[in-house]
């Protein structure tokens, strides 16, 4: 019998043998409801501090109404400890000081946010698997399929199916060829269909590229 991907409406769906709910471990978007925020279904995000509010925990400066956004595809895995730093974090540099005065001006504090410069959308593709601890610096953009080290600091683009990590983040090496990271690209397997995902399951868990090609709906 083909393995049943667990319900993407589900709020914990990490199921203990006793029939038990890990409560650290949810689905992103049924825990987030953020306007600047897009979660993929299936994305999942593990942390034993049980959060409150889990959209500061991960964008702690990304506020309702941000010029910016934080995109995060399908299947994704996310550690506890990532942070994804947006760039409304910024300091204006403009000044002699980058001193933030006008926070604390009540009738400044608008006419503030909005002169900041805008910055890019924070983008994360699909499959990507998010080390603990590691740091996502504003606009950066992960492939699909990307592995990203515990306390790595990433900025910019990375190529889908790369491996990287460091301060800042480099690629230490890519998971498949460029022929197959071009088929895997052309299967998109996580937009499939649910049965079909799961009937592909075994070739994906192995690595099989054309078995994979082979399940492909």
């Amino acid at each position: 019998m083909p393995f049943a991907l667990p319900d993407p409406k589900r709020r914990n769906p990490l199921l203990f043998p006793d029939g038990s709910h890990d409560p650290a471990t949810v689905f992103l978007n049924q825990v987030i409801d953020h306007p600047n925020i897009e979660i993929g279904d299936w994305t999942y995000y593990h942390d034993r501090r049980l959060p409150q509010d889990y959209a500061e925990t991960l964008a702690p400066y990304l506020f309702q109404g941000a010029p910016e956004r934080l995109i995060i595809g399908r299947f994704c895995q996310i550690a506890q400890g990532v942070e994804f730093i947006t760039a409304t974090a910024n300091h204006p540099m403009s000044g002699v000081s980058t001193y933030p005065f006008a926070i604390f001006d009540p009738p400044r504090f608008a006419s503030y946010r909005s002169d900041l410069p805008r910055g890019h959308d924070t983008i994360v593709g699909n499959d990507c698997w998010i080390g603990r601890r590691a740091t996502l610096l504003p606009g950066a953009e992960l492939g699909n399929g990307v592995i990203v080290a515990a306390n790595a600091v990433v900025r910019g683009k990375i190529p889908d199916y790369a491996i990287v990590g460091g301060n800042p983040a480099e690629v230490i090496r890519m998971r498949y060829t460029e022929q197959d990271i071009e088929t895997l690209l052309g299967l998109r397997w996580w937009d499939w269909p649910t049965k079909a995902i799961e009937n592909a399951i075994p070739a994906i868990e192995a690595g099989d590229v054309a078995g994979l090609r082979a399940a492909a709906p």
